[in-house]
């Protein structure tokens, strides 16, 4: 079969990469991909969102699967303009339909989800734009830290934590006021700051089954320690250490099983993967956040230890046999080192050019904001996030050795990378 892959990131290099693994795959392409992509299989040159470019291209290329790699699309409907057409209704969508991509486009919506199906997650409040003094009222009801959360899609940017009382009503204001994310700023979710370890938990589900897939820890911020403005993400690990049976148990239990019910009872169709951004507070597990498909750099750990064939579960979601699928998972650990941009995440140079691509060979070198010269072929920056190294290894201490060994390898101008990734785990 004729795969296609939306998206340009680390996480569709990896989609890919795992993909072409499967003896069931004869053509991969990716739209509109990076260099790494390129590299191996087809790139294309279409947008995410070009409903109709892609559709167009399916239908000439005989593609059989779309895996939707990052989240808008998705919330954007593209399982449903291929559902409702009968033109290409035959090709598996692999993702949410539009209503259950809400639960990652509006986090309203996934709160008000939440409630609706006794989903642990923290105390919250809603308002628009037109309550934005009853806003400030409420803000100062709490006690700090302040969560403050752009309801729409905001580039993974749409959280702020405020240590102060000022700090909070000056961000508040820039949301809601000053619509510092658009449209997704119009509403803003003031909620309770919950205290504990995140991990990310991951699903596939084909709206009634659902399977579980290796957990992972990402980190978010720039700095070491923890500090500096967050990013879409500088490393992860799986598995986690502290997510044992009796977590996993509570888990299933009080978040996964009531939302794949909540799903089926709200007829709301869902085929894809669900990302459970997850707190472990004091060993009890609550929702920060759903996302409605792979997370990066997560998926950059997560699906090395994968050793199944994906492609026989994405074609079970269709089939409604997910229930019969097995997946098998390495015992090994994964660890991802993200390089990133000078200057990321706010203002960076783009056009460097990268040596050194060869030389990583304990690793796994997975491509996200990169691009191909068109004068002599080299490959250059082309994003903040740049590569993703991964590594596997017994020990989570040896997986990270050798992926800052090969890092190391990388050069490129202002190649920046935490040199602390894990470290909260090993300690």
């Amino acid at each position: 079969m004729n795969v296609l892959i939306l998206g340009s990131g680390g996480r569709e290099h990896t989609l890919a990469w795992k993909i072409s693994q499967s003896p069931e795959v004869q053509k991969l392409y990716i739209a509109p991909g990076n260099a790494g992509t390129g590299l191996k299989w087809t790139n294309v040159a279409i947008g995410v969102n070009d409903f109709e470019k892609i559709k167009r291209f399916a239908l000439q290329h005989d593609i059989r699967m779309i895996i939707a790699g990052p989240e808008e699309p998705l919330v954007n409907g593209i399982y449903d303009y291929f559902s409702s057409d009968s033109a290409v209704s035959h090709i598996a969508v692999i993702g949410p339909s539009k209503a259950g991509a809400q639960l990652e486009g509006s986090k309203d919506f996934a709160k008000t989800f939440m409630q609706r199906h006794n989903i642990p997650t923290a105390a919250y409040r809603s308002f628009g734009r037109d309550e934005a003094d009853a806003a400030g009222l409420f803000l100062r009801t709490k006690k700090p830290p302040y969560v403050l959360k752009a309801d729409g899609l905001a580039a993974g940017k749409g959280v702020v934590i405020c240590n102060t009382i000022e700090e909070a009503e000056k961000e508040l204001k820039d949301l809601l006021l000053n619509g510092r994310f658009g449209k997704a700023s119009e509403k803003v979710v003031i909620e309770e700051f919950l205290q504990g370890t995140e991990i990310s938990v991951f699903v596939i589900t084909d709206g009634k089954n659902w399977k579980l897939l290796p957990e992972a820890k990402d980190y978010k911020r720039i700095g070491e320690g923890d500090t500096g403005p967050n990013t879409g993400g500088m490393g992860s690990v799986s598995p986690v250490p502290f997510a044992g049976e009796d977590f996993m148990k509570k888990v299933a239990d009080r978040i996964i099983t009531p939302t794949i019910n909540g799903l089926k009872a709200e007829n709301i169709t869902y085929r894809g993967f669900v990302f459970f951004g997850l707190m472990n507070v004091n060993g009890d597990p609550y929702v920060i956040e759903y996302n409605v498909r792979l997370g990066d750099p997560e998926t950059e750990s997560v699906l090395p230890r994968i050793k199944s064939d994906l492609i026989p579960v994405l074609k079970s979601l269709e089939e409604g046999t997910l229930s019969s699928q097995v997946i098998e998972t390495d015992s090994r650990t994964a660890a991802t080192v993200v390089l990133v941009s000078a200057g990321y995440p706010g203002d960076y140079p783009k056009g460097l050019e990268i040596t050194g691509l060869e030389k990583p060979e304990e690793s796994i070198v997975f491509h996200a904001g990169t691009a191909t010269r068109d004068n002599d072929g080299s490959i250059v920056t082309s994003g903040g996030r740049v590569l993703a190294v991964t590594s596997l290894a017994g020990t989570m201490a040896e997986a990270l050795e050798k992926s800052y060994r090969s890092a190391e390898k990388i050069e490129y101008l202002g190649k920046t990378y935490r040199k602390d990734i894990g470290f909260d785990i090993l300690k």
